[in-house]
C-alpha cells in the first residue's frame, strides 16, 4: 500500500522559503514510487498567481471562507482513492490571519489539524517557527497543533527540548525531528574554480550572502564586518582580490509592508553602512561582464533561480549570515551551505547552533570549537567586530577552512533530501502502526496506596535521555 501525501503550503511561483522547502519535500517524496502513490499541494495564495501540477487547489490566504473550502476540498479527495492520504501541514504564524486580516493570530492551521483527525486522515504540521518567549496566542496554537494533530515535525532537536518544556507542554510522543533538507549532492557537481571563471571571479575570495532579504537578515551589519575586515586585515592589492556578493531580492511581502515605510527604512540602513565604510558597491541584475576588481560589494538584485543559486554556493568560500531572529529553526540557506561544503559565518540562531556547533554550550563572542563546520557570532551591532575576525580568520587560515569545508560537507551528506524524505516516510509508518495497535484486555490498575518506589520517594539513577 502506497500513501497520497497532501501539502498544504505556500508554494512557488510564490517566493517564499516556505515554498521552496515544501517544493523541494515533494521532489524528494516523488523518488519512492513504491511508497508514494501521488502526490498533490494545496497552495497558499494571496496574488491570484498561476500554479501547475502538483498543484491542484489554492487558498486565498485573506479569506476564511477559501480555507473552510480547502478543507472540504481535500477531504473529498482522500475519500476518493483508496490509499491513505496523509496530510502534511507547513505552519508559519504569518500564513495564518485571522477574520480581519491581521497575520499572525489565525487559527486556520488549527481547524485544518482537527478536520482532518477526526475524519481519520493522518495530519502531521511541520513547525517553521518555535518560539522561547510565545505570547499567549502563540502558545496556544501550537499546543493546540499538537492536540489536534498526529504530531509536530521540527528541523533542529533543541525545538524539541522547548517544546516539551514548561513553556509549551507537548508530550515528546508529539514531536519529531527531521533534518531540513539539501539540494547539493555533492561539491564536485559544481567545480569552484570553475564557477569563478565563469563569472569572472577567478582570482577573488568570495564572500556570499544569499537569499530573500529583509531587515532581520541583518545585511546592514554583514557590511559593516566585511568592511572593517578590509580596513584592518587586508593591503589594497589584497583589497582587490576580496569580493562580497549579496544575491536575491527582497521579500515582496516586505517591500508592501505598512505602505513601504519599512522598506524604506532598511534601504537607509544600507546606505549608511556603505557609506561609513566607504565600500566600493554596485547593483546588478547580472554579474557577467561585471568587473569585480572595481568593487568591494556587489548587490546582484534578482531573484535567484536554482542554477543561479547552486552555481553561487558552488563558487562561495565563506557564506555570511548575519541573521538577527535568533529564533529561526529552519534556514534551506545554511543547510544547503553545509551540503555544499561550504563554511558559514552566521548569528547564534537557533539552526544554527545545531548545524554548527551540535548544540554545545555556546558562550558569548566569536566561536570556534575544534570540529567546527563555521563561526558563531553575536546578532546585531556586537557581530561587526566579530565577523571581521571571523573573516581574518578564515581568509589568511587556508588549511583550517578548508578543513572546515569537510567537517560541513560531513554534516550537509547526511542531510540530503532523499534522507529527510525517507526519515518521513518511516515516521508516517509508525504513526500509523501505533494509531492501530490495540491495548488488549489487560487489566488497568490506579494506584492507592503511596509507595518507596514512587519518584521522589526512592533514590535511583535515570539516564538522561
Amino acid at each position: 500500500m502506497s500513501y497520497n501525501i497532501r501539502i498544504v503550503s505556500t508554494y512557488p511561483p510564490r517566493r517564499c522559503g516556505i515554498g521552496t522547502f515544501s517544493r523541494d519535500l515533494a521532489n524528494a517524496l516523488e523518488h519512492f514510487t513504491g511508497e508514494v502513490g501521488n502526490i498533490r499541494v494545496s497552495a497558499i495564495d494571496k496574488d491570484g498567481l498561476p500554479y501547475a501540477i502538483p498543484v491542484d487547489l489554492t487558498i486565498d490566504q485573506y479569506n476564511l471562507q477559501s480555507w473552510k473550502d480547502g478543507i472540504k476540498h481535500i477531504l473529498a479527495r482522500a475519500s476518493e482513492n483508496p490509499n491513505p492520504t496523509i496530510i502534511l501541514l507547513q505552519h508559519e504564524y504569518g500564513l495564518d490571519p485571522d477574520d480581519k486580516g491581521n497575520d499572525g493570530d489565525g487559527i486556520n492551521f488549527i481547524k485544518m489539524a482537527k478536520a482532518f483527525t477526526e475524519q481519520g486522515l493522518t495530519a502531521l504540521v511541520y513547525l517553521h517557527t518555535v518560539l522561547n518567549e510565545p505570547d499567549q496566542h502563540q502558545k496556544m496554537v501550537l499546543q493546540e497543533l499538537a492536540n489536534n494533530s498526529d504530531g509536530l515535525i521540527v528541523s533542529v532537536e533543541s525545538a524539541i527540548q522547548t517544546l516539551e518544556s514548561k513553556i509549551y507542554g507537548i508530550d515528546h510522543s508529539k514531536l519529531k525531528h527531521i533534518d531540513h533538507g539539501i539540494r547539493m549532492q555533492h561539491p564536485s557537481q559544481y567545480d569552484r574554480l570553475a564557477i569563478k571563471e565563469h563569472y569572472g571571479l577567478k582570482d577573488q575570495f568570495l564572500v556570499t550572502t544569499l537569499g530573500l532579504l529583509s531587515t532581520d537578515k541583518g545585511i546592514q551589519y554583514g557590511i559593516r564586518g566585511y568592511g572593517r575586515f578590509l580596513s584592518e586585515s587586508c593591503t589594497d592589492a589584497q583589497r582587490r582580490q576580496m569580493i562580497y556578493v549579496i544575491a536575491g531580492q527582497c521579500h515582496p511581502d516586505f517591500v508592501k509592508a505598512n505602505g513601504g515605510k519599512e522598506y524604506a527604512e532598511y534601504q537607509a540602513a544600507l546606505n549608511n553602512a556603505l557609506e561609513e565604510t566607504e565600500l566600493r558597491w554596485c547593483k546588478t541584475k547580472e554579474p557577467l561582464g561585471l568587473d569585480f576588481d572595481d568593487f568591494d560589494v556587489v548587490f546582484l538584485d534578482s531573484f535567484l533561480d536554482e542554477s543561479t543559486l547552486l552555481k553561487l554556493y558552488g563558487a562561495t568560500n565563506v557564506m555570511l549570515l548575519p541573521y538577527l531572529n535568533m529564533y529561526q529553526i529552519s534556514s534551506g540557506i545554511l543547510a544547503d551551505t553545509l551540503g555544499s561544503g561550504r563554511v558559514a559565518v552566521t548569528t547564534k540562531f537557533r539552526c544554527a547552533l545545531e548545524l554548527i556547533h551540535s548544540n554545545k554550550r555556546c558562550p558569548d563572542g566569536m566561536v570556534i570549537s575544534r570540529h567546527a563546520r563555521g563561526i558563531l557570532v553575536d546578532p546585531g551591532q556586537p557581530s561587526v567586530e566579530q565577523i571581521a575576525e571571523a573573516l581574518d580568520y578564515l581568509v589568511f587560515n587556508k588549511d583550517r577552512r578548508l578543513r572546515m569545508e569537510r567537517q560541513a560537507h560531513q554534516r550537509g551528506y547526511q542531510m540530503r533530501w532523499y534522507n529527510s524524505a525517507w526519515s518521513l516516510l518511516h515516521h508516517i509508518d509508525f504513526i500509523r502502526e501505533q494509531k492501530e495497535l490495540k491495548t488488549g484486555r489487560g487489566i488497568t490498575f490506579r494506584r492507592e496506596k503511596t509507595s518507596i518506589f514512587q519518584k521522589g520517594k526512592h533514590t535511583f539513577t535515570q539516564d538522561k535521555l
